[in-house]
């Protein structure tokens, strides 16, 4: 397990700000992993700590990328398959593959990847703004692209990554802090 609260992961580069809703990001640290033999990475102060796979409780009437929830040291959390979110091919899970648990909306959530890579600080200047593919192709979740030892991260914002209506009503379900007009979860929307 590893934990990235500490000081030493701090982001010592300008943080992300908003444009017309759409986040910007600045240099700093990203937590780099792999999906589908790609590089994405996302920033380290929304990382709270990796941890190895663990039995999933499935819920019912989730959306496919929600795997379900982990208890986690007595706490509930909801994991995200980022694979089947992204539309990516099912992968078996194997010894490299892990959840990184993140921050999101003040939730904390899980994304399985197939596995991590590194920290990597990335200067501002090696930022380049995400490409455009068209209207029809959604990629408002990418917050840029990273140059790194001529290689590109595509760097995520794990807020829309993640972020759902489900994931929100899945976590005050699990947890106790529902109302019986919220007790189902819907499978529509992101």
């Amino acid at each position: 397990m590893i934990n990235t609260t500490d000081e030493s992961s701090t982001r010592q580069a300008n943080g992300p700000n908003e444009e017309n809703g759409i986040k910007k990001v600045g240099g700093g640290k990203f937590l780099t992993f792999f999906l589908a033999g790609e590089e994405y990475g996302i920033e380290i102060l929304s990382v709270h700590e990796i941890i190895g796979m663990m039995p999933i409780t499935s819920v019912p009437g989730t959306p496919d990328h929600i795997c379900g929830v982990i208890n986690l040291r007595g706490k509930v959390i909801p994991i995200v398959d980022i694979r089947k979110k992204f539309g990516m091919d099912f992968k078996e899970y194997d010894s490299e593959t892990c959840i990184i648990v993140v921050n999101v909306q003040g939730v904390e959530a899980g994304a399985v990847v197939d596995r991590v890579s590194e920290v990597l600080n990335i200067a501002d200047e090696d930022i380049e703004p995400p490409p455009s593919f068209g209207k029809d192709v959604q990629v408002d979740f990418i917050m840029g692209i990273g140059k790194s030892q001529s290689k590109v991260k595509i760097l995520l914002d794990i807020d829309r990554v993640i972020s759902s209506v489900q994931i929100l009503q899945l976590h005050k379900m699990v947890s106790g802090e529902t109302s019986a007009h919220d007790n189902s979860i819907s499978s529509t929307g992101a």
